[in-house]
């Protein structure tokens, strides 16, 4: 698919050099690692929605921070765009490069820069994987609490640019909740820490309005995370249901009792499937649904909530309930959710993996809808939720080489966004906007909001050269799109700026 560079927040196209631009770079850069070939090129294509395809004009793969500085300062002196990418995990086509444009790879920071067992804190670089700061931390008790599916290969620099979630963040929150502090590269070259490794900073929470800005506001150079006690016990209760809309709403009856899992996930008849066929986690396959409830804590307490848990299941009308016998089942448990979207995988040519979050009141209401979405357009859908925080996955099985599948599958992906809207909810949880979800951005918020967000990033970034096109449409996409109402051809507030 190739994407025009329609969205930069003047508008125009760049003409851009791409022979003196290599030369100017490698003579300036010599040491760092730069590709232009086109068959060095074709790995960065694309991030993990590999439906969307843009071979970049150039990938930089720097080695230190001096070297980043360097680059963007060229990169804004010339106006050439740049898109930063981590390990490519994205789901939402945040990474996609552009034709004309740099891709600045920062998966050579992979260091672990300090422990703190005391502070509990780990200060790393922006490569380093998401499960190695676990890793690393384990000798002293500790570990880092949001944990993504993809966390064995995805970087902590992607979890904050994305806010990255995972199935215990009921409990333990997102990324945002659990990051001090970040440095950052302006587009301009210039150095920036927001927050600390104090309790509160002073001024702005500039940290958390940058958590979650996927590449659009600045290069993250270094991260100082939180790190918590492992839990002295955890316990998993898997719960069967023969009707999927009563385990959407024994969700809400958990958190109704006062309980708050470490982890409450759900997945449906066609998950389930999936994913005892792929790991083989005992799940039980003629069930129209299942959740996974883990309780950790203090021995005694978790003892207790697994007792009041159990209780609600039995009167949501669950069918079975099993509690794993030992940590070795526990894990297995949750290898299956883990790696249902893999399993997934299996059962079709393609899927499309949506992200929107809503109220736990309305996911029976929501189930109910994308069922109802399925049937109509005649495409199988596997739903796996982070049920306890109402963010959904839903995943549209399709052929891609099918003619007009993709379109279609994009189609029921846009209204079932659409419906999280519509209920209160968001269009994202933690895959974030990036290429894909960018009309549905004009759903969910109203011009003069997106008429805001442009001018937060133009306050970072004024020629709007980090990674354009994503993230916040265009009023004019918005019209185009017919989310957005036009008087007689006039767009709403016709005296704001339009950035």
């Amino acid at each position: 698919m190739n994407i025009l560079f329609d969205e930069r927040l003047d508008g125009t196209l760049p003409a851009i050099d791409k022979d003196a631009l290599v030369a100017h770079l490698t003579a300036h850069l010599p040491d760092m690692t730069l590709l232009h070939r086109e068959e060095d090129l074709r790995p960065f294509e694309c991030d993990g929605l590999s439906a969307y395809r843009v071979l970049p004009m150039l990938v930089a793969l720097p080695d230190t921070l001096e070297q980043v500085e360097a680059l963007l300062g060229i990169c804004h002196a010339q106006g050439v765009p740049v898109v930063t990418r981590g390990a490519g995990t994205g789901l939402s086509g945040g990474a996609l490069p552009l034709e004309k444009g740099v891709l600045l790879v920062m998966s050579r920071f992979s260091r672990i820069l300090d422990i703190d067992p005391e502070a509990r804190t780990a200060r790393v670089q922006p490569g380093v994987r998401n499960l190695a700061i676990s890793e690393a931390a384990a000798p002293h008790g500790l570990y880092y609490a949001p944990d993504p599916s993809s966390q064995i290969a995805c970087s902590i620099g992607g979890n904050v640019a994305e806010n990255a979630g995972g199935v215990h963040c009921l409990k333990y929150g997102l990324t945002v909740h659990n990051v001090l502090a970040v440095n950052i590269l302006t587009i301009e070259g210039e150095h920036i820490t927001l927050g600390s490794e104090a309790l509160d900073t002073p001024g702005f929470d500039l940290l958390a309005l940058f958590t979650g800005s996927e590449g659009m506001l600045g290069v993250i150079t270094e991260i100082t995370v939180k790190l918590l006690p492992k839990p002295e016990s955890a316990k998993v209760l898997m719960a069967s249901f023969d009707d999927v809309e009563k385990a959407g709403k024994a969700v809400g009856d958990i958190i109704a009792a006062g309980i708050i899992p470490g982890g409450l996930e759900m997945m449906d008849r066609l998950a389930i499937q999936a994913a005892e066929n792929f790991v083989k986690a005992g799940y039980p396959v003629e069930a129209e649904a299942i959740l996974l409830c883990e309780l950790d804590g203090v021995e005694a307490d978790v003892h207790d909530d697994c007792e009041t848990v159990r209780r609600v299941l039995e009167a949501a009308g669950a069918t079975d309930i099993r509690l794993a016998r030992d940590d070795a089942e526990r894990a297995t448990f949750w290898a299956g959710r883990k790696n249902a979207f893999p399993a997934v995988g299996r059962m079709s040519p393609d899927y499309y993996c949506m992200d929107g979050t809503i109220p736990r009141r309305e996911l029976p209401r929501v189930l109910k809808g994308i069922a109802d979405l399925s049937a109509t357009h005649g495409l199988r859908v596997a739903n796996v939720f982070h049920a306890g925080d109402g963010n959904m996955h839903p995943l549209i099985l399709f052929d891609a080489n099918a003619p007009g599948e993709l379109a279609l599958a994009e189609e029921v992906g846009g209204k079932i966004l659409e419906l999280c809207v519509e209920v209160g909810g968001s269009i994202t949880g933690e895959h974030g906007v990036g290429r894909e979800k960018i009309n549905q951005m004009c759903a969910q918020f109203s011009p003069d909001e997106i008429t805001v967000f442009h001018a937060v990033k133009a306050a970072f970034d004024p020629l709007g050269l980090l990674n354009p096109g994503k993230n916040i449409p265009t009023l004019a996409r918005c019209a185009e799109f017919g989310a957005m109402h036009v008087h007689h051809g006039n767009l709403p507030h016709p005296e704001l700026p339009r950035f």
